[in-house]
């Protein structure tokens, strides 16, 4: 039995100006799958991802989610429904260790209470939730560092727990490998993968070689419009996704 899409964007405009970087955007993610959004600069994508997270109001057109329709609802309300999202710049804070991200971000979606009178270190449950997206995320002997002593590959590794954290249903991922080199893009590759069945993602990214290896599906965004959609494969042989999009070369 087929399961009813996931997020289910229909029509969705938006303009700035003389610019519609949004022009009626259609887009289905199923649930568990890597759905990847690629696309030139400038397509639009990182203004798609806005919209669908909330944090950029729409024009007009509908955002479906978990068959609910969310497309006035503010961006808070859509991550506890279980709608998360990444940057493309990382956002951490200098003061705090490695874990005590986790632990913040464990307590912010587990319903749990701050009490200025009970120490963090004291749940026991929580610390140990955090430990565990640690070995996940393949940071567990750098729990004490503080983030400045993570590289960017690990610092872009910790973004993806702490949304992790809030047991998403839905993921999206800015641009998760910009910056990385061949070791670190590898490590995150693999960690993305393995969201498979776990977690939806829609990715943006321009590591086409990453995109083609991860996507179950992938849809191609030229001038806020989807020009194509649909298995890896099919996306790639797509007479115009190489030309508007591959300068008229298939990916390799």
């Amino acid at each position: 039995m087929t399961l009813p899409p996931l997020l289910q964007v229909a029509g969705l405009n938006k303009r700035f100006g003389g610019v519609l970087a949004s022009d009626r955007v259609d887009l289905q993610v199923s649930p568990g799958e890597i759905h990847a959004l690629i696309g030139p600069n400038g397509a639009g994508k990182t203004t798609l991802v806005a919209q669908i997270a909330g944090q950029l109001a729409s024009d007009s057109g509908t955002v479906h989610f978990g068959g609910t329709d969310v497309t006035h609802m503010v961006t808070h309300r859509r991550a506890r429904r279980g709608l998360v999202r990444s940057f493309q710049v990382t956002r951490l804070f200098k003061s705090m260790s490695v874990l005590e991200h986790l632990e913040l971000a464990l307590q912010a979606t587990q319903g749990r209470t701050f009490s200025a009178w009970r120490p963090v270190r004291a749940d026991r449950a929580l610390v140990e939730s955090g430990q565990l997206l640690l070995t996940r995320l393949g940071l567990a002997e750098k729990h004490a560092w503080g983030v400045e002593q993570l590289s960017h590959g690990e610092q872009r590794a910790l973004e993806v727990g702490m949304a992790l954290a809030g047991r998403p249903k839905l993921m999206l991922l800015d641009e998760p490998l910009a910056g990385m080199g061949l070791q670190e893009s590898e490590t995150m590759t693999a960690l993305i993968a393995g969201l498979r069945g776990e977690v939806a993602v829609l990715l943006i990214e321009h590591d086409v070689d990453a995109v083609f290896r991860l996507a179950d599906t992938v849809s191609v965004l030229v001038n806020g419009h989807v020009i194509a959609s649909g298995k890896p494969d099919a996306v790639r042989r797509d007479p115009a996704v190489a030309v508007a999009y591959l300068g008229s070369q298939e990916p390799r």
